[in-house]
């Protein structure tokens, strides 16, 4: 860092697009997203606790990402939408931080979950006699615990690499909330140290979850194999289309934002792949439970009729 080097004390967000002609209607759409977000992961949330029949480890775990993907989203979605309102916004140097740490944080926690499902589902249909013993309540809640643990670790690490480089000018991240990519670029000093600290750390985690979750899929896949009825495999399958989904959905997309040195990618190409994961995803997911579910969609309909009876 230069003598003459002067921090940044806040930054410029350009936000998702600098034309003018489209803002109303991507406000409006997606307002309309984040509204199904929010209203899709609460009403899991509440359904989940408020129906016995659903007091499993596995919706346990599905009432948690409801929480980190309604989280998810509202870490940035507000501030997307107030970029269609405006020209430019500007954020404090003290509040990229914290935006950034929670990101990152809940992008973190939501890998370890879904590794964490995967597993839940290796022991339901690999071990059914002894699942309710396996996966107690103690031991869905440490799991819970730890995941948020290394994921504050993690976010903590990651942020801090990033936010001791010298910011000195320009500050106008080319995005619409302060992700990892752009703000390497503003760094005044060469980032390759830090970048390959980052791709590793993202690399591992990835391959750390992914090896649990296809370890996982690969036993669970030989047992519902050696079934002979139709019917049981048929029923097998459908606990585990759902978050085979949302594993497809979410992986693709972190790995190509953060499994990949940041100077191969485009930053307009990044903020299309970050409106996916940030803001489509959190949306995708309640709706994938609710209409691939045969459990969630009984509850929803007890819900109801209970409702329409009083």
């Amino acid at each position: 860092m230069g003598k003459n080097c002067t921090q940044v004390t806040w930054f410029l967000l350009l936000g998702l697009t600098e034309q003018e002609g489209p803002k109303g209607t991507l406000f409006v759409f997606f307002l309309f997203i984040y509204s199904v977000t929010l209203m899709g992961n609460l009403g899991i949330i509440t359904l989940i606790h408020t129906d016995p029949q659903l007091h499993t480890p596995m919706y346990f775990f599905l009432s948690v990402l409801a929480f980190i993907d309604s989280s998810f989203s509202t870490i940035n979605t507000p501030r997307l939408l107030e970029s269609f309102l405006t020209s430019v916004q500007s954020i404090s140097f003290k509040g990229c931080v914290v935006q950034m740490a929670l990101m990152t944080l809940h992008g973190t926690a939501e890998c370890l979950l879904l590794a964490i499902m995967a597993y839940d589902r290796f022991v339901a249909i690999c071990h059914p006699l002894l699942y309710h013993t396996i996966m107690s309540q103690h031991l869905c809640v440490q799991l819970v615990v730890v995941t948020y643990v290394a994921s504050v670790a993690i976010s903590g690490l990651l942020t801090w690499y990033i936010f001791k480089l010298p910011y000195c000018g320009p500050n106008v991240i080319n995005h619409y909330f302060c992700d990892i990519p752009p703000m390497l670029q503003l760094a005044c000093v060469d980032t390759s140290a830090v970048e390959n600290i980052i791709f590793s750390t993202c690399a591992l985690i990835i391959l750390f979850t992914i090896t649990i979750i296809l370890m996982s899929y690969a036993y669970i896949f030989v047992t519902i194999s050696r079934i002979r009825s139709l019917e049981a495999q048929s029923k097998a399958l459908s606990t585990c289309a759902s978050h085979l989904t949302i594993i497809c959905l979410f992986y693709g997309t972190i790995t190509f934002m953060y499994a990949q040195p940041s100077s191969r990618t485009s930053m307009e190409r990044n903020k299309v792949v970050s409106v996916f994961y940030t803001v489509v995803i959190p949306m995708l997911n309640p709706l994938i439970y609710s209409l691939r579910n045969k459990d969630v969609k009984t509850a929803l309909k007890r819900r109801c009729v209970g409702k329409l009876s009083v």
